[in-house]
């Protein structure tokens, strides 16, 4: 592989809001969302900037826009990008639950990153009752006109914005999923669309700290939402009344068994599409996770793929204990190549290899030939002195590879010494 490079020397970002980096390849550049954080280069000054930093891949050469000064310190804040199709970059991002706006902004200029018009934003007060808004996933849908916004808002549960310009204005546009809420919030939910008429979703009951959780996929098409195998769920997908995600197709089972191991709390990390309509996933849960003894010591990584009949899930890799001790569920991740799904990116302080333990959490790149049921691995990063974390491979040019992830120290989402780094060839 390539070097490893520089892209931002403060830098993280949490993994419910895409896409978070994007190739544009009409100027052959790399647009990479993260927030820098008060242990990092600019220490406070600094800290809860958001940030994309601008890389030509042809020089190499790399600087670091700033979209909104010192909005919050909180990974959870990384603007979702998308570039419209007059060119110009749209960059949407909430802060982590405590205010209730929406925000974006547009670039000045068609493919170029370095001037952007004033920020918008879309208040969600009376619709979430003061109770704040996370996230941002921007998919368009060419045969629709319309560019969706998946937001975490009213009821804590995911809830949309529509744009019928580009991202120039956005209205309400309804709820996803709804239920009683238990815990914290309601459904963690990831998005892959076709950018032309179909969204497909993975998603979760609660969070996993407070629910036994399942994995449930749908997608939406026709202004409907469906099950795997076609059915319509519910009503319009655009009203504010919303079905309950357990009307989807269940793909990942609490209390399934993998090689001996009862799989339980299961949380959503990465799916991707394939130009054919090949759908792959990447789930994680705990393993052996007796509810009155737990140490969170033991999780586990799942790819599932969907060819248009069924769902097979295999197990992937193992994913080690808890990331922070205060997130019982956080791990490394794993990233799904969208040019390849045979090809995905994990990072994780057990060698898949083998099984041993490593110091600290490394990439490995892993292959299938047979849907996921065996892998070939190979180490991206070995013998680190940091851990590497929630790795990336970036959509928008199918001829160039690009894979982020940060390193560092990260103790809290708050609270991290991390920069961005990359590998970036072409294919």
């Amino acid at each position: 592989m390539a070097t490893v490079q520089l892209i931002n020397d403060n830098g993280a970002w949490c993994w419910f809001q895409d896409e978070r980096a994007l190739i544009d390849p009409v100027t052959n550049t790399l647009l990479v969302g993260s927030i820098p954080a008060p242990e990092g280069p600019g220490g406070e000054a600094r800290a809860g900037n958001v940030e994309i930093a601008v890389v030509d891949l042809a020089t190499g050469d790399s600087d670091v826009v700033m979209l909104h000064e010192r909005l919050e310190t909180d990974d959870h804040n990384t603007a979702a990008l998308f570039i419209r199709p007059d060119g110009r970059y749209l960059a949407v991002y909430t802060k982590h639950k405590t205010d209730n706006l929406t925000r974006w902004r547009i670039s000045s200029a068609p493919h170029d990153a370095t001037t952007w018009d004033p920020e918008q934003t879309f208040d969600w007060t009376e619709l979430t009752g003061g109770r704040g808004v996370t996230y941002s996933n921007l998919h368009h849908l060419a045969d629709e006109g319309r560019l969706y916004n998946f937001a975490r808002a009213i009821n804590d549960d995911p809830s949309i914005l529509v744009s019928t310009d580009d991202g120039t204005t956005f209205d309400f546009g309804g709820k996803l999923f709804t239920r009683p809420k238990i815990g914290y919030v309601n459904g963690y939910t990831r998005y892959a669309s076709n950018g032309t008429d179909r969204i497909d979703l993975i998603t979760t009951d609660h969070h996993p700290r407070d629910y036994n959780n399942s994995i449930y996929h749908g997608y939406i098409s026709g202004g409907a939402l469906h099950t795997s195998d076609g059915t319509v769920v519910g009503g319009p997908v655009l009203d504010e009344q919303a079905p309950s995600q357990v009307e989807l197709t269940t793909i990942l089972a609490a209390g399934s068994e993998f090689a001996g191991a009862t799989i339980t709390h299961a949380w959503t990390t990465d799916i991707r599409r394939a130009p054919d309509g090949r759908l792959a996933a990447i789930l994680t849960g705990r393993a052996g996770d007796d509810p009155e003894n737990s140490n969170f010591s033991d999780h586990r990584f799942f790819y599932g793929t969907f060819d248009g009949g069924a769902w097979q899930v295999h197990h992937l890799a193992r994913a080690g204990a808890a990331l922070l001790p205060h997130e019982e569920d956080y791990t490394g991740l794993v990233a799904i190549d969208p040019y390849d799904l045979d090809s995905v990116y994990a990072s994780t302080p057990i060698d898949p290899r083998d099984d041993s333990a490593l110091d600290h959490h490394e990439i490995f790149h892993g292959r299938t030939s047979d849907g996921g049921a065996s892998w070939d691995w190979t180490p991206v990063t070995e013998n680190s002195d940091v851990d590497n974390l929630r790795p990336i491979v970036v959509p928008g040019d199918p001829a160039t590879r690009a894979v982020l992830w940060f390193r560092g120290s990260m103790t809290a989402s708050q609270h991290y010494g991390c920069e961005v780094v990359g590998l970036i060839e072409q294919r």
